[in-house]
């Protein structure tokens, strides 16, 4: 299964658009515009909250919250490596391997591939397809997504 995560243009604060292989929407986000540290929320067509982001700014290292029906189901942090950017997601056992900068990466549990990312080129705003795995929790990946987006964006990327 394919999805297509689109940012919206001109938008107040993150705002993204969430497609399927047939260019129908299924998902967006809506980012909070004043808040200390970034925080997204997921929501389906109907307005459902699905997963709400929260980003932890008095840590060390950079990290990210995921909270899915009010629980929190996973925490992504960036692992210390002396070459490139490394992250792991806490709780979820998944780690994010692949050149993030040129969005172009894989979220894995060690063994088998959660989700692939690529970015689109040839689009007015940034655009990424994510392939999924069998069997995989949509919602946990996609979020995973997002907080990758946000570290990028942080960076400057």
């Amino acid at each position: 299964m394919k999805l297509y995560i689109e940012q919206r243009a001109f938008s107040w604060g993150d705002m993204f658009s969430i497609y399927d292989e047939n260019g129908n929407p299924v998902y967006y986000v809506k980012g909070e515009v004043f808040t200390l540290g970034k925080r997204l929320h997921l929501y389906d067509l109907n307005g459902n909250e699905l997963a709400y982001i929260e980003q932890k700014v008095f840590s060390f290292f950079p990290k990210y919250l995921i909270f899915v029906g009010g629980q929190q189901i996973g925490e992504v942090v960036q692992v210390f490596h002396f070459f490139k950017p490394r992250y792991a997601v806490n709780g979820l056992g998944w780690e994010i391997m692949g050149d993030l900068f040129a969005h172009e990466y894989e979220i894995t549990n060690g063994i088998t591939t959660i989700a692939a990312v690529s970015k689109e080129w040839f689009s007015f705003t940034d655009a990424y397809e994510i392939r999924f795995g069998f069997d995989v929790d949509e919602v946990a990946a996609l979020s995973v997504c997002l907080v990758i987006d946000a570290f990028i964006d942080r960076n400057g990327g």
